[in-house]
């Protein structure tokens, strides 16, 4: 089965990998579908003068000559241009071999791993012996746990996490502990200056004040309905007219902080 995930209409048409989820002697078979699709918007490159789109071409640095794919190998640079070239037998001798599984090896509690180590979301999909992925989906909402352990998608092998939402159970993939940096490592951030208490007063008022339940679905995509429109109106004709944007006038921190305050009160 292609490793290429079918992303058209509202739900994926298929998974994109098959295999189960394996604890200990425990197999419970599984497909892995989409779970998120970015709204993307397509723009292509064109030539202004004809409105045609922009060929690019595979041209060596040194000859200026175009190059034919069955001329082009991967490298890698181990000094400023210097090249070793890797061939394609010596990459998939070294790939990992995907068993078709996904092993946990230990389960936590599923608030404890920090939402930046999440790469992407995935839903399981039971393929065979529903009675284990229904068994699995209960115990961990009920324990509030979730499963962590490897999986290979691809080329790639993945820590991932296996936990229960919606009644279901959906598998995300996580960044490796070397791959995100701490900020405290940051010059910028280490030298920030500890701010004064009046303004962490007002700060907490502020923030108590538009405190409140996470309702996503108020959230919209407002630049690509800007978009959308703009597409529309180019096609009927229109001549579009563009205002650049004024300037937000700078405002010391405590004046901005006590008029947001004011702001929030009058409209209580």
């Amino acid at each position: 089965m292609s490793d290429d995930a079918e992303d058209a209409g509202p739900l994926p048409r298929r998974a994109f990998w098959t295999g189960s989820i394996s604890i200990g002697l425990v197999n419970i078979p599984v497909r892995v579908m989409v779970m998120v699709r970015e709204h993307t918007v397509p723009f292509h490159l064109l030539h202004r003068e004809d409105g045609q789109p922009i060929e690019y071409r595979r041209v060596c640095q040194r000859d200026n000559r175009e190059v034919p794919w069955e001329e082009i190998v991967k490298g890698y640079e181990v000094r400023d241009g210097e090249y070793i070239v890797i061939e394609k037998e010596e990459l998939e001798a070294v790939r990992p071999e995907s068993d078709r599984k996904i092993r946990i090896d230990r389960f936590i509690n599923v608030l404890s791993i920090d939402p930046v180590y999440y790469d992407r979301s995935y839903i399981l999909v039971p393929d065979g012996s529903p009675e284990a992925y229904s068994l699995m989906t209960e115990v961990f909402r009920k324990k509030g746990r979730a499963g962590v352990g490897k999986i290979t998608l691809r080329t790639r092998e993945y820590p991932a996490l296996v936990r229960e939402y919606r009644d279901a159970l959906i598998l995300i993939t996580l960044h490796y502990a070397d791959e995100v940096i701490d900020p405290a490592l940051v010059e910028a951030i280490a030298s920030v200056p500890t701010p004064k208490e009046k303004e962490i007063s007002i700060a907490e008022k502020i923030i108590d004040d538009l405190s409140g339940d996470l309702e996503l679905e108020a959230y919209h995509d407002t630049y690509r309905d800007r978009i959308d429109d703009l597409i529309k109106k180019k096609m009927a004709g229109e001549t579009i007219h563009v205002e650049k944007p004024k300037a937000e006038e700078a405002r010391e921190l405590m004046s901005a902080l006590e008029e947001t305050l004011a702001q929030l009160k009058a409209a209580r």
